[in-house]
């Protein structure tokens, strides 16, 4: 069943199964073999081993990770959320179990709490399988802001949210996939942590703390049977601005803009596969062009942009 979390978001799918340890290999291939072909309408065969009913998810309002969540239910995985306010995933959860007929269920945890949070979630979790736990960076942060205009408290709700958070969810789940040897732990970025924008400081921050956190994990635990991935996005279509989009402007959807559950049927494609990815190919395009670009040519490039806007 999968668990979401509200530091922005957080699933986790609890196994049934065993798991092909085959798929847990290092990603040391070049960033162009990321690219992905239109998904499958199942999952990737090791991955589909692993999680045949259980998912936690970690989640607040976020639209990628509700979407993520929706196509985990589309393969009979049941969802557990977790999350401050249960009014934000209540009509999701209902939602989900009555198109899909899968088990789902809320919990309410304050991680403001500290320690007192995890009791909760242990609870809800007790005698079940947990296969999966996805991670996703708050959306909040997509819309700029100068870091001294942050006040002192929303930062440390942003730490909380993005880097505390997400580091204790993988670690009430970590101890049980150890012991079944199978399990996966996906974390959702950006693809902002690619390169500094002006504005951006706690997304790119919390972008990359995901992602190297995501890297470090999978390095440390493929070997016992887990695998870890980093999903990097850049502009998904919502009413919300996106990382690179126009401040005055919501992302519209096209093909390098993608709907919500357009980027996670592709994203859960990839589970199995690539280790660390966009989980979009025409993403993967632009993650690529952005990499060939030299930082001192991109920086130079924003601060003229910021001088003409």
């Amino acid at each position: 069943m999968p668990v979401a979390t509200n530091f922005g978001f957080s699933v986790l799918l609890m196994d049934t199964s065993t798991c092909d340890r085959r798929s847990q290999g290092s990603d040391q291939q070049p960033w162009w073999t990321t690219a992905l072909p239109p998904a499958p309408q199942s999952l990737p065969r090791p991955v589909d081993r692993c999680i045949k009913s259980y998912s936690t998810s970690v989640c607040g309002s976020e639209s990628i990770a509700k979407a993520y969540a929706e196509e985990l239910a589309k393969h009979n995985v049941s969802i557990i959320f977790v999350t401050p306010n249960h009014t934000a995933v209540r009509n999701t959860a209902a939602s989900l179990s009555q198109s899909y007929g899968v088990e789902t269920a809320v919990v309410l945890a304050d991680f403001s709490l500290d320690q007192a949070a995890s009791k909760a979630i242990k609870e809800a979790m007790r005698g079940k399988d947990i296969g999966f736990l996805v991670n996703c960076v708050d959306e909040s942060l997509n819309s700029p802001h100068s870091l001294i205009e942050m006040p002192e408290k929303s930062l440390l709700d942003m730490v909380n949210k993005n880097v505390a958070v997400a580091t204790l969810m993988t670690r009430l789940v970590l101890p049980g996939m150890v012991e079944r040897s199978r399990g996966a732990v996906v974390n959702i970025s950006s693809g902002a942590c690619c390169r500094p924008m002006p504005g951006r400081v706690a997304l790119i921050a919390s972008a990359g703390y995901l992602d190297n956190f995501s890297r470090a994990l999978h390095l440390e635990y493929s070997d016992k049977g887990i695998f870890v991935q980093s999903l990097m996005p850049f502009q998904i279509a919502s009413g919300r601005q996106q990382p690179l989009s126009s401040p005055s402007q919501p992302s519209r959807e096209g093909w390098f803009v993608p709907k919500p559950e357009v980027y996670a049927h592709h994203a859960v494609s990839t589970l199995g596969v690539s280790n660390r990815t966009t989980g979009y190919w025409p993403h993967t395009l632009q993650y690529g062009l952005l990499k060939c670009i030299p930082e001192w040519i991109w920086v130079l490039g924003s601060r003229v942009f910021l001088s003409y806007s």
